[in-house]
């Protein structure tokens, strides 16, 4: 209970670690993050400052209370409503102009953030009924599709993929435009199987921090002034949660299984 309890919590934080980030630079710039939250999608849209602000508070709110484990489920529930919020600004480009794939990616990684929440919620529960284990359980499935979307999105603009790798890193930059691709195909493949899914979703995590340390935390060097470099970071932290919560509570279910099955194995010899 001890292990599940730590597991539990490392990755709520780092999720709500994301939230408090996402609010600070929403509160920063008095804006919303636009490429991940177009909410100008919608139009012209009244008071959006206001708004944004409103956003900022409550993404910071949700993040500062994912840090204590006594509001910490509260916390991610906020969390996710934000990104399911975030989420749904993404649908009239979905619906205007369903052909373009880069309008999906953007509404199926918000909805990544979602699912995970999900995760997250059900595994900071005090309890371990077959309710919570059936939304964490839904919230995994739904979390393996998008990231089937995170791939998918490396080979449909391959392009722009290539140049956001750092031109120094052999042996260049199409590889890794490709070979990321592959490696999100392969960690939704073994999250949504179960097989070998705990080290894969580990690897997913590996892989999102390093797409932090290499790709955008020196964008922040670079441009320290531009909004959509504090927001990318602030996104790729939320990510870089998302995939370890979903990591833990997959290590964690395992756990209990084995666990269960050790017992049931022990009972066993004992009657006989």
């Amino acid at each position: 209970m001890l292990n599940r309890s730590v597991l539990a919590n490392l990755g709520s934080h780092v999720y709500g670690l994301g939230g408090i980030a996402l609010g600070l630079v929403g509160l920063v710039w008095g804006d919303f993050a636009e490429v991940w939250q177009p909410i100008q999608a919608l139009g012209k849209v009244p008071h959006r400052t206001a708004l944004a602000y409103v956003f900022a508070v409550c993404f910071l709110s949700g993040g500062l209370a994912a840090q204590w484990r006594r509001t910490a489920q509260t916390g991610v529930l906020m969390l996710s409503a934000l990104h399911f919020i975030s989420a749904l600004f993404w649908l009239p480009r979905v619906i205007g102009v369903p052909r373009i794939y880069g309008t999906w990616a953007g509404f199926l990684e918000m909805s990544s953030l979602v699912a995970a929440g999900m995760v997250a919620y059900s595994f900071l529960a005090s309890d371990n009924t077959s309710r919570s284990v059936t939304i964490a359980q839904v919230g995994r499935f739904f979390y393996g599709i998008c990231v089937v979307s995170y791939g998918v999105a490396h080979f449909a603009a391959l392009t722009q993929t290539a140049r956001m790798v750092p031109k120094w890193i052999p042996p260049g930059q199409p590889f890794w435009a490709v070979a990321t691709g592959v490696f999100d195909l392969l960690a939704a493949i073994a999250i949504l199987s179960g097989i070998q899914a705990v080290l894969a979703s580990r690897l997913l995590t590996a892989m999102i921090v390093g797409f932090g340390a290499l790709v955008w935390a020196p964008a922040l060097f670079a441009n320290p002034r531009e909004h959509i470099v504090w927001a990318g970071n602030a996104i790729n932290l939320a990510l870089i949660g998302a995939a370890w919560v979903v990591a833990d509570w997959i290590s964690s279910r395992r756990r209990q299984i084995q666990q269960v099955a050790d017992l049931d194995a022990a009972m066993e010899t004992t009657t006989t």
